[in-house]
């Protein structure tokens, strides 16, 4: 039996061995191997990449042998950072005297998550695979008799990473030679799989920390989120160094440090828009209010959902110049293909630097408010949509002192409008937790709007609790 909790919203991702192993990656990549021929009404090559993790290569063999069995091509481009396994999907390679498209990719990556785990982030027709998608080759799995697949590892070699390095090179030859001394931080992830490479012929002035890619994660675990990883950079950055970079696992995801911050992606999207003619810029609900105001005041900002895939959906629904998650994710459509690239973002911030913009005085700009970050509440897997459910009944008819509401924004979860700021409440997609964030005018008002969520998150789970015991 296959779990199904492996088949997450943006991807597919489980501990290894227990939850993904050779026998159900097999299984998973022959039904995923069917719906992608069946969405490019052809048979489809596939472009197929891994990360560092000690099991990525364990589940290429069998990931390849299902897609081979389901009457798939595969195109090897082996070791890569995410954003390369993206960038091969749009470009022509020459196979059999022929100049073959991909038509879709299939990238073999934990992301941030600790070493136990690893999964599939797969794109067709160079569209996010994903939601309802994974879901249907979850029932077809289960629904069709189990069939032998045989290891079958044949593939085509081809290299991503030399046009990828060629086009940065390109895109960026003005870059060469800036006077802007800066950190990277690539955890042993993938992002010097190609980022070193690209630096070194730019001439850039840099420092890299663990750039050797190695999936045991001996210095410390790629989830630049998470502070206690950035400590390195944030030491460097006391000295004659005044930009960081760091990177999660597969480099689809930047944090980018100042002396004097660590610019959060939607601020970042803020700064990129100010160099956009008449910029539209898609956000999601966990956007400080001032982010979206200010990219008002010079051209036009969209609330979305949260998730990588939705929002690159989006992006190209829209047309839209740029989309970003707080968490890193940056989306350039604005000179570039639409899909988040954590290597690409580190350029494109550099390019800010060398146009002469001072990125903290532009922070600094900005309407002082007091944002917190994420707060997690545990929840039961199964009950974290129910208790979302409650939740948007009772705040219908709040109990007597809870803050007057303005508006209600139902576009992923809740955003609650209040008089002075705002409180987010949304079931995550992929862990059994609600996530809460917080904005007002000061601190103390934040604390009073927490309060009174709060209780009103543990009204909402009692009254579950009660009619199911």
């Amino acid at each position: 039996m296959i779990d199904k909790n492996i088949f997450r919203q943006y991807d597919i991702r489980g501990v290894v061995d227990t939850q993904l192993n050779k026998k159900n990656t097999k299984l998973i990549a022959y039904h995923l191997g069917k719906a992608i021929q069946e969405k490019s009404k052809k048979n489809a090559y596939v472009v197929v990449g891994y990360d560092i993790r000690k099991h990525s290569k364990m589940l290429f063999e069998a990931l390849v042998s299902g897609l081979n069995k389901a009457g798939c091509r595969v195109l090897n481009i082996g070791l890569v950072a995410t954003g390369v396994n993206y960038f091969a999907s749009y470009q022509k390679f020459e196979i059999n005297n022929k100049k073959i498209k991909p038509n879709a990719s299939i990238m073999i990556t934990g992301s941030h998550n600790a070493k136990k785990y690893n999964g599939f982030k797969i794109t067709v027709n160079n569209e996010p695979f994903f939601d309802q998608d994974l879901m249907n080759v979850y029932e077809n799995i289960i629904n069709s008799k189990e069939i032998k697949i045989p290891k079958d590892v044949s593939f085509t070699k081809i290299n991503a990473k030399k046009p990828y390095i060629k086009y940065m090179l390109k895109q960026f030859a003005h870059l060469k030679g800036l006077n802007q001394k800066f950190v990277i931080d690539c955890g042993n992830g993938v992002a010097d799989t190609v980022l070193t490479k690209i630096l070194d012929k730019l001439e850039l002035n840099y420092k890299a920390l663990h750039p050797k890619p190695d999936g045991k994660f001996p210095n410390h675990h790629p989830d630049p989120s998470v502070k206690k990883n950035l400590k390195e950079l944030k030491l460097l950055l006391k000295g004659k160094r005044d930009l960081g970079f760091a990177y999660d696992g597969d480099a689809d995801r930047i944090a980018v440090l100042t002396k004097k911050h660590n610019i959060k992606g939607d601020t970042l999207a803020y700064l990129f828009s100010k160099t956009m003619k008449n910029p539209v810029i898609i956000g999601e609900v966990t956007y400080s209010q001032n982010i979206f105001d200010e990219i008002n005041t010079h051209g036009k900002s969209i609330m979305d959902k949260t998730g990588y895939s939705n929002l690159r959906l989006k992006l190209k629904e829209l047309n839209a110049d740029l989309a970003a998650e707080v968490s890193g994710h940056i989306f350039f459509n604005d000179r570039y293909y639409g899909y988040d690239d954590a290597i690409y973002a580190t350029l494109r911030v550099l390019e800010l630097v060398s146009s002469g913009m001072n990125l903290d005085k532009e922070i600094k700009k900005l309407p002082k408010v007091y944002t917190s970050s994420n707060i997690e509440i545990s929840v039961n897997e199964n009950e974290k949509f129910k208790i979302m459910d409650n939740i948007k009944k009772l705040i219908k008819e709040p109990q007597r002192g809870f803050p007057v509401i303005k508006d209600i924004i139902k576009v992923d979860g809740i955003r609650i409008v209040f008089e002075h700021g705002w409180a987010l409440v949304r079931a995550s997609n992929t862990n059994p937790i609600l996530v809460t964030k917080y904005e007002a005018s000061s601190h103390a008002t934040a604390v009073s709007y927490q309060r009174a969520v709060e209780n009103l998150i543990q009204k909402a789970i009692d009254e579950l609790n009660s009619t199911s015991s």
